[in-house]
């Protein structure tokens, strides 16, 4: 799973949330090869001809756009999720692909995990409440990556709050 938990303490627990890369540098690089490869076998048959000139821009075209559109993808994935919950505090940093970072802390006994089946930008959509402000966390998760997640928020909130 995307995300880990880890216990710093008896009394406070780290968590880490982001979203699933199925894609390694490796594999990027398997991919741009192979559709190079196969994207130009057609072409082999054009060798010594005006035609293979014509045609060789748009396969060389679309190599260029499928390595961009997996490099952009790659961008629009660093999205990295950090709540830390002590007895006293909890507090929620999120940090967005273009690098800017929003904060979001409340005190613990009144934070509420809360996980809306409906109505969300995704299903079963995970929230935390507290300090008059509602905050998403983990909408990047699969559906049931998020309902683990949320077990475990519910959980650790029970046990931190009330100590």
């Amino acid at each position: 799973m995307p995300h880990t938990w880890t216990e710093t303490s008896e009394n406070t627990a780290e968590l880490r949330a982001w979203p699933h890369n199925s894609l390694s540098p490796e594999g990027f690089a398997a991919m741009i090869l192979g559709f190079f490869l196969f994207a130009s076998m057609p072409f082999y048959g054009l060798l010594g001809t005006k035609l293979l000139w014509a045609l060789l821009p748009f396969m060389l075209a679309a190599v260029g756009a499928l390595y961009y559109a997996l490099r952009k993808n790659d961008r629009d994935r660093q999205i990295l999720e950090v709540l830390t919950i002590t007895p006293d505090l909890t507090h929620l940093s999120r940090t967005n692909p273009k690098g800017d970072v929003q904060d979001w802390e409340s005190n613990t006994y009144w934070v509420q995990a809360a996980l809306h089946q409906t109505g969300g930008p995704v299903p079963n959509y995970v929230t935390l409440k507290g300090s008059g402000r509602e905050v998403e966390i983990g909408a990047f998760l699969s559906e049931d990556e998020r309902k683990v997640l949320y077990a475990e928020l519910h959980d650790r909130l029970q046990r931190l709050s009330h100590p």
